[in-house]
């Protein structure tokens, strides 16, 4: 773990804990890099989704009744 991590406390569901330490140990890892690992790769997910969001910004808006018509238009519902 990297010298300046900040500690925190999180709770679990006992099952899910056990689970997460048998993973641990099983992948030699400690809990806490696993549980980091995770919020990383969801902040990363949340970052990918930003940036489609901002790539699409110029896009013209469908409406939800513009677009169940045209679904039904071309035969899809």
């Amino acid at each position: 773990m990297a010298a300046n991590s900040k500690r925190t406390t999180i709770y679990l569901d006992p099952d899910l804990h056990r689970a997460l330490r048998l993973k641990a140990v099983t992948i030699s890892r400690s809990v806490s890099e696993i549980i980091a690992d995770a919020v990383k790769e969801m902040l990363s997910e949340d970052a990918e989704d930003i940036s489609a969001f901002e790539r699409r910004v110029k896009e013209p808006l469908v409406s939800y009744d513009e677009m169940v018509k045209r679904l039904k238009r071309d035969g899809r519902i």
